[in-house]
């Protein structure tokens, strides 16, 4: 297998892992704007012929690096990402809880999303 190339699908709502062309893994997130802008994980998803490679710790890591990026948080729901970030303090800053609820309505209020 190649290098893992990393994407984000912003209208699709994934951060795609992408290896010889193929989508090995996902992150499935939506952006939360009330009552702060934040990006959402979900579910984090590796193919299995793919699992145990760092695919899904890769994607953890990018999407707090693109938060950086865009001057915004994450708030996690996916169990897998909310591990990573307990395991990663130094790059996953503990969420806010006041974002955790109101991702928590959203998702609740969007139930056909994910």
């Amino acid at each position: 297998m190649s290098d893992i190339d990393i994407r984000d699908d912003r209208a699709a709502g994934r951060l795609e892992a992408v290896a010889d062309g193929e989508v090995v893994g996902r992150i499935e997130y939506f952006l939360l704007d009330e009552p702060r802008r934040a990006l959402v994980p979900v579910h984090t998803i590796v193919e299995p012929a793919h699992e145990g490679k760092g695919i899904a710790g890769s994607l953890a890591r990018e999407i707090y690096a693109m938060a950086r990026r865009e001057d915004t948080t994450v708030a996690p729901l996916c169990p897998y990402v909310v591990g990573w970030a307990e395991r990663h303090p130094e790059e996953a800053p503990a969420a806010d809880p006041e974002l955790l609820d109101a991702a928590q309505a959203w998702l609740a209020a969007h139930p056909g999303r994910f």
